[in-house]
């Protein structure tokens, strides 16, 4: 990847960043009565910190069909607080019972547990909220075809189902390919409809969006590889949460399936596999090939 690519895509995440925090300081305003610390737990999970991925997708993919920022904005705060939801639950005591994430105390530890429950949940909604609301898209088809990608991608057949499994890998050794599955479920399923919901927004037809659903499903694993390789070699100050946790609970990842070496290489083939279906796309692309190459190049 180019050095510009690389100044390009730090500035754009950087952009998107703050763009993201802002359309939460406006949504998730605390009200003046008794729901006033649900709102500051949401906030506290949902501003500040984070790679922001995901929007950051479905911003660059829109931007290919000339989509109003505007528009696509919205979408990706939708995507991000669907994210976002997922984190705080992760997070939770009865589940991998973490104490930071971003670099700072996770939802319960801020603000207890029945409201970092309480704060997933309206994340969750506020997801959906912000998909069906004309100020995101003025065709109720399109609304309609967002609602329905985020939602198969965040069930069972998809993000939550991914996380059963690896609930169940703490208990049960897996295979290479039932890992690859549950990555594909837990991780890759909401970096997919990233992507989809860009060009979504955009009205590419179901049929037209073969190459970008490629591209989307090897960066997913590619990124996925790259995190099990960061949670033995990264640092915990720039993860800005504990690492090391699926080898400490008897997790079979990639790494451990793999080695090092391999999972290094697999990692590359995917990105390259990744760029190779945007063949259809011209310079216009260059951002989301410049993404799939950050994926195994960052050291958090």
């Amino acid at each position: 990847m180019a050095t510009i690519h690389n100044l390009d895509l730090q500035q754009e995440m950087v952009r998107v960043a703050g763009a993201i925090d802002k359309q939460f300081d406006l949504l998730l305003a605390v009200p003046d009565d008794a729901r006033a610390e649900l709102y500051k737990t949401m906030r506290h999970a949902a501003i500040g910190g984070g790679k922001r991925l995901r929007p950051l997708l479905v911003l660059t993919t829109a931007r290919l069909f000339n989509v109003d920022e505007s528009c696509s904005l919205r979408a990706a705060a939708a995507v991000e607080a669907m994210h976002v939801y997922s984190l705080i639950h992760d997070d939770l005591p009865c589940m991998d019972d973490d104490d930071t994430r971003r670099g700072k105390p996770t939802a319960h530890k801020a603000f207890g547990e029945a409201q970092a429950v309480l704060a997933g949940d309206a994340l969750q909604t506020l997801a959906f909220e912000l998909l069906s609301d004309e100020g995101t898209h003025a065709d109720p088809f399109v609304r309609a075809e967002m609602v329905a990608c985020l939602a198969k991608a965040a069930g069972a057949s998809g993000m939550v189902g991914g996380q059963m499994m690896d609930i169940v890998a703490e208990t049960t050794s897996f295979d290479l390919p039932t890992v690859s599955r549950l990555q594909q479920l837990k991780t890759g399923a909401l970096i997919r409809a990233s992507v989809e919901i860009g060009a979504i927004l955009g009205r590419v037809p179901n049929e037209g969006r073969k190459g970008l659903r490629g591209y989307a499903h090897d960066l997913g694993l590619a990124f996925q590889i790259a995190d099990d390789i960061l949670d033995v070699e990264g640092n915990e100050d720039l993860a800005g949460k504990a690492l090391q946790k699926d080898k400490a609970a008897g997790k079979q990842t990639f790494l451990t399936l793999m080695g090092l070496e391999r999972a290094r290489e697999q990692a590359q083939i995917l990105v390259n596999q990744a760029k190779s279906h945007l063949k259809a796309y011209g310079a216009e692309a260059d951002l989301l090939r410049a993404i799939a190459e950050y994926t195994v190049q960052r050291n958090h």
